[in-house]
């Protein structure tokens, strides 16, 4: 289980007037793509300095220091976002508690028992060339058939475009669990999503349409962490998170520490579900 995070949207429409506070938030922005953590916060340091009232630049540097372990950068920037922009201070500490939690949560491959109220939603992968679906997404359609059968009022969304041979990954997940006795009207596709981030930003308002405030995220092991943060920051409560291992080696790896880009991970693509530009 996670604890459940619901944030709200709130992005800063703030623009830059400095041609220079502005290439700084851009470089900022490529270096911690880089994964160059402490060249970004120095970047992101000098647009906060040339435009001290740019809330995207100081929601970054705040994002920037946690992820280097600057907590005195951190809580300054944050007391200054709080001042210019409540809303979005809070935004950036939900962030930043899921990305916390997340980090020390290991992946569950046990399913969880919810009601209509709470959607299972299984996230895409690649599919073959053909258009057939391999193998590690079959396994989270396993998953995601045992998670139907202990909650079986709740709505259940596949979710994946990224189209092989006319077929989307929501479309191909929709045909095997049909074919595997999921009733067809339990199951809403989502076919637009190219990444963990479209799949969260995507999801998030069907599953609203469908009466669902909590989710069920069914993904890979090494992804479920991730993938629980962006529907956290997307607005949608992480109530559980079943994922598919295939080995106990598997799951051993998946309890061992994070790795810096895991965690880097994390944190880019809580910014961009959060919606701060990745440039000006």
């Amino acid at each position: 289980m996670t604890t459940a995070f619901c944030l709200t949207l709130a992005v800063s429409t703030t623009a830059t007037a400095s041609a220079s506070a502005a290439d700084l938030f851009n470089s900022a922005q490529g270096r911690f793509a880089a994964g160059d953590t402490r060249g970004a916060l120095a970047d992101i340091g000098g647009a906060v300095a040339g435009e001290p009232g740019d809330t995207n630049a100081l929601a970054l540097q705040a994002i920037y220091a946690d992820a280097a372990g600057d907590l005195i950068t951190r809580e300054a920037a944050l007391a200054r976002l709080g001042a210019a922009d409540g809303g979005m201070r809070a935004g950036v500490d939900g962030m930043l508690n899921a990305i916390r939690i997340a980090s020390f949560t290991p992946p569950n491959p046990l399913p969880a028992i919810q009601g209509p109220s709470t959607a299972i939603i299984v996230l895409g992968f690649g599919l073959l060339p053909d258009g057939t679906m391999r193998p590690e997404l079959v396994n989270r359609l396993q998953a995601a058939m045992v998670q139907s059968w202990v909650s079986p009022m709740s709505p259940i969304i596949v979710t994946g475009g990224n189209p092989q041979n006319g077929v989307t990954e929501a479309a191909a997940m929709q045909g095997w669990l049909q074919a595997h006795g999921v009733p067809a009207q339990r199951i809403h596709p989502e076919h637009r999503a190219g990444s963990t981030v479209g799949n969260a930003l995507n999801s998030v308002p069907l599953a609203r349409s469908l009466g669902a405030g909590g989710a069920i995220i069914v993904t890979s092991a090494n992804h479920i962490r991730r993938a629980t943060v962006d529907f956290n920051v997307a607005g949608l409560p992480v109530v559980g998170a079943m994922s598919a291992v295939t080995g106990a080696g598997q799951l051993i790896a998946e309890f061992m520490p994070l790795t810096k880009d895991q965690q880097l991970g994390m944190y880019r693509d809580a910014i961009r579900v959060f919606g701060i530009p990745a440039g000006y």
